[in-house]
């Protein structure tokens, strides 16, 4: 069954990386985060091998950014640090975004 066959499902758009990045940056739903206005729900969390150029146990996660409400607004997957900061680009990956309606997805195959 289709996203969109149930009537208060929203419309799902697939799209690239890049574009996931440009919105998701946007949006200012990390920000909402950070200030603890919106919730990070931990979704999976892996102990990962190192990553290049860290020297310590790095954790993989999988995060549900939850509104007010507690509905999704956003997914994403970061590395973390034992002290908390983000490893790799230093910033959440988006894999995931309900924006102005939509749901935006990457298209299939894609990050």
């Amino acid at each position: 069954m289709s996203a969109n066959s149930n009537p208060a499902a929203p419309p799902v758009e697939r799209i690239s990386v890049d574009e996931m990045r440009q919105r998701f940056n946007g949006s200012g739903y990390w920000e909402k985060v950070k200030s603890g206005q919106w919730t990070a729900v931990v979704m999976r969390s892996n102990v990962s091998s190192a990553l290049p150029r860290e020297t310590v146990e790095i954790t993989s996660l999988m995060l549900s950014y939850r509104d007010e409400d507690g509905r999704e607004m956003a997914r994403v997957h970061q590395y973390e640090r034992p002290d908390g900061s983000i490893a790799a680009s230093g910033l959440p990956d988006p894999k995931r975004l309900f924006l102005d309606g939509t749901l935006y997805r990457l298209v299939r195959g894609d990050g």
